[in-house]
């Protein structure tokens, strides 16, 4: 990751935000209280399934609440004041040989607060939230996005909202910024290498309607939603108090592995990027969100400008670090030989994935997805190749992702030829999409797998490894650029602060 050392004075926009709101601020989070396989929100008391990236209060761990966040001693964040917890699932690099290497994570993360419609109040005592959907392997939507002045019906359905809430972005710091939420999945490896020499920015947008009652929920989401376009908008009846917009960016180091063999996943076992999510729980001092609320209307984005905040230095941001649980301590969150920490599965779907404990080396099974005007459509894979593939369809409104089994050859650590059998199974399936008002689809189906045919081979393979996983180099194919009417609201403002990000790795 090249290294930027910018210190450009930032103008001036406030005619960059949509008319009725100029107001935000950047948490600054550059340190990390740690990386784990912990979710207090999911997994209470118990040790998660998969690894967490995790900034905030200092006294994160199994059981966290706001009382034991607020009784922290430090924060990762620059806001003293904020004990909060912010966390999503770390990105890991799948090498040939099985192993699970973490990428490293640029700049710490970024938790924006917006302050989006009238009315705002701060997240009440013990509020907290899940965003994103980690089950999720495909897009159900028309891709790319239309205009958010077309956005109407099951397009506006909170199921649709979830969907695009979430942003994968190409990260080129001498080319032109892409827009934020303008892609839903990860791109593929091919593509990472060739055009986003600065990494890749997962982006997450939270819900900002509340029910005005609940802090929560026994899915962690169904006591807030989205508005209908999705950063702003109006409120569903049921959830009309509007609350401060919650926005998280964190940048990952992909372009440290260009030219290496292997592929990018989620620790959740999602190499699509669907299933992307993260959580949010709320340990702000007394009284000061709601201040900086009401109060804190500079266009700067600057927590520096807001006078009602305590701010650390970025030394001081990075000294605040959690203690693990005794059953953690020896878990090598670094480099994990043998898949993803916690055993996760990798699928690929398009299927909801299940998150069982398995091998790395193992994904689901075949199957398609078109967001496309038609019934139903066919396909063959090949089941037994070694490496498998996940190939995209040949527009940008349809997306396939392929998955197969891989055979282990004998294990060696010596440079050597092996000569193995291969059985090829050509697989065809239907995929029916349902297709609503507008032509737009709301579900999806599949047909039983039926067998076409079946042949054996012979390969050859030379290595020095002692074993194999699927190569993934290449999911759906990338989406063409978003009307930039669309994302008005925020994307102005990631180009204005491209020399902070540029800085400081965001």
């Amino acid at each position: 990751m090249r290294d930027f050392r910018l210190t450009a004075a930032l103008a001036a926009y406030s005619t960059l935000f949509p008319a009725f709101t100029t107001a935000f601020w950047r948490l600054p989070c550059r340190g990390r209280t740690g990386v784990a396989r912990l979710d207090p929100i999911v997994d209470p008391g118990e040790i998660s399934s998969h690894v967490h990236s995790i900034h905030g209060g200092g006294n994160f761990g199994m059981s966290s609440d706001m009382q034991t966040l607020r009784e922290s001693s430090c924060t990762s964040c620059a806001v003293t004041q904020d004990l909060s917890a912010y966390w999503t699932p770390a990105l890991y690099f799948m090498h040939t040989n099985g192993s699970a290497e973490l990428v490293e994570e640029v700049g710490g993360m970024l938790a924006y607060y917006l302050l989006y419609g009238e009315d705002i109040t701060a997240f009440p005592s013990g509020f907290r939230m899940l965003a994103g959907n980690p089950l999720q392997r495909n897009f159900t939507w028309p891709v790319p996005d239309p205009p958010k002045s077309s956005w109407s019906g099951v397009q506006v359905s909170q199921e649709a909202l979830r969907q695009k809430a979430l942003g994968f972005n190409c990260l080129n710091y001498a080319g032109a910024a892409e827009a934020s939420l303008y892609r839903h999945f990860m791109p593929n490896k091919t593509f990472l290498d060739e055009n986003c020499p600065d990494g890749l920015r997962l982006e997450l947008m939270f819900p900002s309607c509340w029910n005005g009652k609940d802090v929560d929920s026994e899915d962690h989401k169904s006591h807030v939603a989205y508005p209908d376009l999705v950063m702003t908008g109006t409120c569903p009846e049921g959830y009309e108090t509007q609350l401060v917009s919650l926005f998280y960016e964190t940048i990952w180091n992909t372009y440290a592995f260009k030219d290496v063999d292997g592929y990018f996943t989620l620790a959740n076992g999602d190499p699509t990027g669907y299933g992307y999510h993260g959580d949010f729980m709320y340990g702000w001092e007394d009284g000061v969100l709601q201040a900086a609320v009401d109060t804190c209307t500079s266009a700067s984005g600057e927590v520096g400008d807001c006078e009602v905040f305590d701010i650390q230095s970025e030394t001081e941001q990075r000294q605040c670090w959690f203690d693990l649980p005794s059953e953690l301590q020896n878990e090598d969150v670094q480099m994990h030989a043998d898949g993803l920490p916690g055993d996760m599965l990798i699928e690929w779907g398009p299927a909801y994935a299940t998150m069982d404990k398995g091998s790395a080396t193992t994904s689901s099974s075949s199957s398609a997805f078109l967001s496309l005007p038609t019934t139903s459509i066919s396909f063959s894979v090949n089941a037994g190749k070694l490496l498998g593939q996940a190939d995209a369809l040949n527009t940008a409104e349809a997306a396939t992702t392929t998955s197969t089994s891989t055979p282990t050859p004998t294990p060696t650590t010596s440079l050597q030829t092996d000569h193995f059998t291969e059985e090829i199974v050509y697989v065809k399936q239907d995929v029916i999409v349902m297709l609503g008002e507008g032509g737009v689809p709301y579900t999806t189906s599949t047909g039983t797998r039926r067998t076409v045919s079946t042949t054996t081979t012979t390969a050859t393979q030379t290595s020095t490894v002692v074993s194999y996983v699927e190569k993934r180099d290449s999911v759906p194919v990338e989406l063409e650029k978003r009307d930039p009417v669309a994302e008005h609201a925020i994307r102005h403002a990631h180009n204005h602060h491209r020399h902070m990000h540029k800085r400081h790795g965001h």
